[in-house]
């Protein structure tokens, strides 16, 4: 049952929302329904929200059910402990899919917390450095960098040469090198170390298992003292 829900006193009270199985809904206006804001998948429609009164349906396998009423979709979904989705709202008719509607948020956050890791792995993250940076600025610069390693980002390490320094590059390539070295672990370097104009760069990527070194090598030392 949908009943209109009072706010707090701190918030004025609006006849438009309404709150049903804990999902917060906006009134469209006359014929429009409500659609889930907070607490749903935004702009879906579900159940009694769809406007149609004819729809596609599909099964959770992805068969086709055929057009039905709404009355009738909602029928067989709750002969089968379901809801019906619209996940098609611009077709004619509208297609309906008929899921737990709490499995398929589930799903639909889980892919969209993929998409975000593969954004990441596309953005390159930058840290700078200069062939006169001191030790402590250096280890900050160096746990930035395995921290953006470990967050799924790709880095781009750079070390600046200005003025005399153009003159002496070797010292530049050292600490580019001891960066390398210290964060091994880490690191599947892409590309460089190579100078570009006045920066000496190397293109840096997640190691891939990286985590799982740490734990083979208490297991390989028993194995070489059984032996």
């Amino acid at each position: 049952m949908l009943y209109f829900l009072a706010r707090p006193s701190s918030r004025t009270f609006r006849p438009w929302e309404a709150r049903l199985a804990g999902r917060i809904y906006t009134f469209q206006g006359p014929g429009g329904g409500f659609i889930a804001e907070r607490g749903g998948t935004p702009g879906l429609r579900v159940n009694e929200r769809i406007r149609a009164r004819e729809v596609r349906v599909v099964d959770e396998a992805g068969n086709q059910l055929g057009v039905m009423t709404l009355f009738d979709a909602m029928k067989a979904a709750r002969d089968a402990g379901l809801d019906v989705v619209e996940i098609s709202p611009n077709a004619v008719p509208p297609v309906c899919k008929l899921v737990d509607y709490g499995k398929f948020q589930y799903e639909a956050s889980k892919k969209a917390h993929e998409a975000k890791k593969h954004q990441k792995s596309s953005h390159i993250k930058e840290v700078k450095f200069r062939p006169s940076t001191a030790e402590h600025d250096f280890q900050v610069r160096k746990n930035q960098i395995i921290r953006f390693l470990s967050e799924g980002y790709k880095v781009k390490a750079m070390i600046f040469h200005r003025g005399r320094e153009m003159a002496h590059q070797d010292v530049g390539r050292k600490k580019m090198d001891r960066l390398l070295k210290e964060i091994m672990d880490h690191v599947q370097v892409e590309f460089g170390p190579r100078m570009e104009a006045n920066i000496l760069l190397a293109l840096l990527a997640p190691k891939k298992g990286a985590g799982s070194t740490p734990a083979a090598q208490p297991a390989q030392k028993n194995a070489e003292g059984q032996a």
